[in-house]
């Protein structure tokens, strides 16, 4: 079954005319310093006479504002601020979904791919914000189906990757790939990650795949420890439906979308994936740009 036709969607930064009213705030959970945080910003917005809104597990850390589902803020919101690290604005990228809500997204540690601002340098970005002086990043998401006997069984929405890697102690695994209608190998791995170029600095970074440029269409995918060693990466475009079928008996095989949410896979399970409709509307920072951020993330130019 086709996941049907995607619209290209440039990741280039764009400028926003957007009237402000009403913010969401979601945190990184059991963070002290996020909470405090977030009392600062609801302060600052409502000071000014703005309306906030917080995620119910951050609403219950604060203990004297109300609360609402993560799933329902972004439809109620003008733009949703992230305090946290990568992992928490990707997770709330994914409840966004279709709206294309912006997100500002604050790093609580080092500096993040995707939280590029740092907690020093919030209030000034967002008093720019609040006036309508600011650039987003629209990066591209997956649209993942798990089918089970031409049946679809689970449908999940990606902006890093789908990982599909077998369990501690199960043999290596193979997993027949065809992009579109062409068959391109069948990969015997520990595993095989299919990312986009957001995800590209991610796990399949560490598998020894290539960084790609956020304003790129394409994507990328990069087995996992291969048992062949000319098994490698190969990036094709964001327009092809990837198809991996697993045909390992027995073993210990598991799905995971952004490393935060699967199922375990059988013998004979295919997982499509393309381009979603939706994309992720990323603030950038108006004082690096995605070079510097990489530079600084890997420690480039370092002795």
């Amino acid at each position: 079954m086709d996941l049907g036709r995607s619209p290209v969607i440039h990741s280039a930064v764009v400028n926003m005319d957007i009237l402000m009213r009403r913010f969401g705030i979601y945190a990184k959970r059991n963070h002290s310093g996020a909470v405090e945080l977030a009392r600062e910003v609801t302060a600052w917005l409502q000071g000014r006479g703005f309306e906030v809104l917080h995620d119910l597990p951050l609403a219950e850390e604060m203990g004297d504002v109300a609360g609402y589902s993560g799933a329902s803020i972004p439809a109620m919101v003008h733009l949703i601020i992230v305090l946290g690290g990568d992992g928490t604005l990707i997770s709330v990228a994914r409840q966004v979904g279709d709206l294309r809500t912006p997100i500002l997204g604050v790093n609580l540690g080092s500096l993040g791919f995707l939280t590029e601002i740092t907690v020093g340098e919030l209030f000034p970005v967002l008093e720019r914000v609040v006036n309508g002086d600011f650039r987003v990043s629209s990066r591209m998401m997956l649209d993942a189906v798990v089918r089970r006997k031409d049946k679809e069984i689970s449908r999940y929405r990606v902006l890093n990757d789908v990982v599909i890697n077998k369990g501690a102690l199960a043999r290596i695994i193979d997993m027949e790939a065809w992009v579109d209608d062409a068959y391109l190998t069948t990969f015997k791995a520990d595993g095989l990650i299919i990312a986009t170029p957001t995800g590209s600095t991610a796990y399949n970074l560490a598998a020894g795949g290539p960084i790609i440029y956020p304003g790129l269409h394409c994507l990328v995918i990069s087995p996992i420890c291969p048992h062949t060693l000319t098994n490698r990466p190969i990036i094709v475009s964001d327009e092809s439906l990837i198809r991996i079928e697993v045909k390992f008996q027995d073993e210990d095989v598991v799905f995971t979308a952004d490393g935060q949410v699967g199922m375990p896979l059988q013998g004979g399970d295919v997982v499509e994936m393309r381009r979603s409709r939706s994309s992720t509307q990323l603030i950038k920072s108006p004082n690096r740009e995605y070079f510097e951020v990489l530079r600084a993330k890997l420690r480039w130019g370092e002795r």
